[in-house]
């Protein structure tokens, strides 16, 4: 018989970089708290926000686009409107062509553990054909401080 280990909280120090998530009106469900594939949106932005801002990706005008291939999200705790959400980044595996990012989501009150924690998968293809290309040396600079 195989154990398999249930996916813990973890606390913000388990991660390297942050970002604020503005949460809105109509992201609360009819059960009174953010709606599952609420937080995908967010895990893709809070990624993409941060290459953006570290020119590591230009989403109008590069060659390389980043597609994701795979995500997947564990909830510890429910989060909701007008609450302020804090995204944590970190990069666990870098390929050839792909990143594996993983993020959790916490709650303003910085004692918290994560309220959630996923990761999704970014394959970096050519814009123009969508074939899976190397990892551009800004990009990888910039992964290198988020492991």
């Amino acid at each position: 018989m195989t154990s398999t280990m249930r996916p813990q909280a973890e606390p913000r120090s388990a991660y390297k970089a942050f970002r604020p998530i503005a949460t809105r009106w109509s992201d609360n469900d009819v059960y009174g708290h953010v709606n599952n594939v609420v937080y995908y949106s967010w895990f893709d932005t809070a990624v993409n926000g941060l290459l953006i801002e570290r020119g590591a990706i230009d989403i109008h005008a590069g060659e390389t686009i980043g597609l994701v291939v795979e995500t997947q999200c564990n909830y510890f705790a429910p989060l909701a409107f007008p609450e302020a959400v804090v995204a944590g980044i970190r990069v666990a595996q870098v390929g050839a062509s792909s990143v594996r990012y993983e993020l959790g989501l916490f709650p303003a009150d910085e004692r918290q553990p994560c309220a959630a924690r996923g990761h999704f998968v970014h394959v970096y293809v050519d814009r123009a054909t969508r074939r899976p290309i190397a990892l551009p040396p800004q990009l990888l600079c910039v992964l290198e401080t988020l492991k």
